[in-house]
């Protein structure tokens, strides 16, 4: 299987700088999109640290085992990063003090052996479009996602409710941080899309599937779906990735 990447970070309408980071390395299969949160230019500083230093180390462990990796030992590497990037944004809260309470959500894929690897922390998400349908892979580490399980809340309630952006796990927050890990199956014209929160509390899913399915170019498809939630009214930083699942073109002969 082979894949394809698009990106695209937006300030939004109503913030005036961008608390979101993207990074992409396609040649080893790494997305990280990360929505940073914190006073002053903290948030943005959190967000670019965490995607600097996953997609890094990840690639560069990818690049040395990629070979004879297993899904497990992926698994074990991104908890390892994550931690490590965790670790490098709460050092950096509790020494510089314009940075005090910075941290960052994250939503991560790692392409290998025919699956994705999906991790993330916070409220950033995943999904996966497959022959039209729109599947949420990760569930929030969220005030209202918690109010949710267990049954004080419906979704719709959740979905109107003032109180979105409360998470409940971050990276840079504490000294440890929990990375929720799961594989899915990828088959041929798969899309997996990874977002941050300005585009799904502004876009509703069965618009994100229909741009999704669309005759489009990732790229063009990141441009409508951030187009849509600034029509929306913007009122967050937008930031979405967007990875296609290929069959690999047949040799000749």
């Amino acid at each position: 299987m082979e894949f394809e990447y698009g990106a695209l970070s937006d300030v939004g309408r109503v913030r005036t700088n961008n608390e979101d980071a993207v990074m992409v390395d396609a040649a080893h299969g790494v997305a990280v999109l990360a929505d940073g949160m914190g006073g002053y230019n903290a948030g943005e500083v959190a967000s670019a640290l965490a995607v600097e230093l996953i997609a890094g180390e990840m690639a560069r462990w990818l690049h040395e085992a990629s070979p004879v990796a297993t899904l497990r030992d992926v698994r074990r590497a991104m908890e390892i990063c994550v931690d490590n990037a965790n670790r490098a944004i709460f050092d950096a809260a509790n020494t510089h003090a314009a940075y005090a309470g910075m941290g960052t959500t994250l939503a991560m894929a790692v392409a290998h052996g025919g699956k994705f690897v999906i991790g993330h922390v916070g409220d950033s998400r995943a999904y996966r479009l497959r022959e039209g349908v729109l599947e949420q892979l990760t569930r929030d580490h969220s005030l209202l996602q918690e109010q949710v399980d267990i049954g004080l809340i419906t979704p719709e309630e959740a979905a109107a409710s003032g109180n979105r952006n409360l998470v409940t796990r971050a990276l840079g927050v504490e000294d440890t941080v929990l990375l929720d890990v799961r594989e899915v199956d990828v088959l041929c014209d798969d899309q997996l899309l990874l977002c941050s929160d300005g585009l799904n509390d502004m876009v509703r899913n069965d618009e994100i599937a229909e741009i999704l399915a669309a005759d489009l170019t990732l790229d063009a498809k990141c441009q409508r779906l951030v187009g849509l939630a600034n029509e929306r009214g913007g009122r967050d930083n937008i930031s979405v990735v967007i990875v296609k699942a290929h069959e690999p073109p047949k040799s000749p002969g």
